[in-house]
């Protein structure tokens, strides 16, 4: 079912993104007298806000995962080789 309803829409451009071209986000009725500006400011909080996917993240999260799994190992290997040396 399609309604006739008119929506205002801020799009939020960034030429720079690997991965995304622009954001559509559709501004509720009771705030589309609310001037330009403001609209276009809270838009790009809004998108500040849900983060960004980089691929500088992601190699980050492997390595923090790396290093916390050789980490854990080595402690695991210290305690049986201290509990070894006490029996």
């Amino acid at each position: 079912m399609i309604k006739g309803i008119n929506h205002q829409v801020i799009e939020v451009i960034d030429p720079d993104n690997r991965y995304y071209e622009r954001a559509l986000l559709v501004v509720r009725p009771e705030h589309s007298s609310v001037q330009r500006e403001l609209l276009e400011k809270e838009a790009k909080k809004l998108l500040n806000r849900m983060g960004t996917v980089s691929t500088m993240n992601s190699k980050t999260a492997v390595l923090n995962r790396i290093f916390t799994a050789v980490f854990y190992l080595a402690l695991g290997a210290l305690s049986t080789s201290v509990i070894y040396s006490l029996l």
